[in-house]
């Protein structure tokens, strides 16, 4: 295919995320179209550098290799510190334990390779050992790499949520609520959403209205919404900028009743969503539920919890009813060799 063929098949996958992404960007088909954009336009950029194979592009296969390798490495090492600095709850413990799951993936990838290329030479040794361990390793390597890819899919298409410029003009914005320090301070993570929030203030030209929302959980002494207000007006922020929901206890709750807050006042309500950086795609999906059109916008976390956290989403959203049966499928769909290979 010429350049300008694999140019326009790229032009033509931007131009349906460019739809797809207009109308909804909580959509879970956006995550594979940007996949698709992407990887048909870095295609599209070697073949009209002249050569499939050049000293670029053979860097770059290079250093992709490389950062496969790395990745367990890195996830474990970081479910490490996520163990000292969160606790060992489950939660915690997603980083350490999917960066396992990959290792034993790319061991079982370069085994049944390995083995391979000596049952093609002709070791019949060799030979006999496929037989036995081949199917095994083959099933655990395809499963990882279908799992890696599809979580690369998805952080690739978080991550572009963060970095699209956003507009500035707000009649209200949400500030999603987290768990209080001693049951009544606002903690780092949460105190990062509110100078989101703020900063997202200062910024617009008609200062919006402030929701911040969350419930009073079972060992908290003051309501998430309550903390949240009290730390906007050390800032100076006045009342009549503040509006309180603290009847929810989960993320759904918070939109859905923030929501109900919007909807029964006068005037424009265009309406962003504070969270953290992880986790305003899934915010996103639980605001399109409860018929919320809104922006999102995240807010920083430390690095070291990043990737737990947003491994904890991505098992959130594929734990959905419909996505877990297309991701059961998909993984199905690209086992069918192996099955194919077992029965015939």
């Amino acid at each position: 295919m010429s350049f300008l063929g694999f140019g326009g098949f790229a032009l033509f996958w931007w131009i349906m995320f460019y739809i797809s992404f207009s109308k909804d960007r909580s959509r879970y088909r956006n995550c594979y179209l940007l996949f698709i954009a992407l990887l048909t336009t870095f295609m599209s950029v070697f073949i009209v550098s002249g050569s499939y194979i050049n000293g670029t592009f053979v860097f770059l296969i290079m250093l992709a290799f490389l950062a496969i390798l790395i990745v367990p490495f890195f996830l474990i090492y970081n479910g490490i510190v996520m163990i000292k600095n969160e606790g060992r709850s489950l939660a915690n413990l997603l980083s350490l334990y999917f960066g396992i799951t990959i290792g034993l993936g790319e061991i079982a990838t370069f085994l049944i390779v390995g083995l391979a290329i000596n049952s093609y030479n002709g070791d019949e040794k060799i030979t006999e050992i496929i037989k036995v361990v081949g199917n095994p390793l083959i099933f655990i390597s395809i499963s990882v790499i279908y799992v890696s890819v599809s979580f690369l899919i998805f952080m690739i298409y978080t991550l572009f949520l963060q970095i699209i410029p956003k507009k500035k003009d707000f009649d209200y914005v949400i500030i999603h609520g987290a768990g209080l320090l001693d049951g009544q301070r606002v903690s780092k993570l949460l105190s990062d959403r509110i100078d989101k929030a703020l900063d997202v203030y200062h910024k617009d030209p008609t200062p919006p209205i402030l929701i911040p929302s969350g419930g009073q959980g079972d060992d908290e002494k003051v309501s998430e919404a309550s903390a949240m207000a009290d730390y906007i007006r050390k800032t100076g922020i006045p009342e009549e900028k503040i509006i309180i929901e603290d009847k929810s206890t989960t993320t759904y709750e918070n939109l859905l009743n923030s929501k109900k807050i919007i909807d029964e006042r006068q005037g424009d309500k265009y309406t962003a969503l504070v969270t953290s950086n992880y986790h305003v795609y899934r915010a996103l999906r639980y605001a399109r539920k409860v018929g919320l059109k809104c922006t999102g916008i995240g807010s920083r976390v430390a690095f070291y919890y990043w990737p737990s956290a947003l491994i904890r989403e991505y098992v959130a959203v594929h734990a959905e009813k419909k996505h877990l049966f297309l991701f059961i499928l998909g993984w199905l769909i690209c086992l069918v060799p192996f099955f194919y290979s077992i029965l015939f």
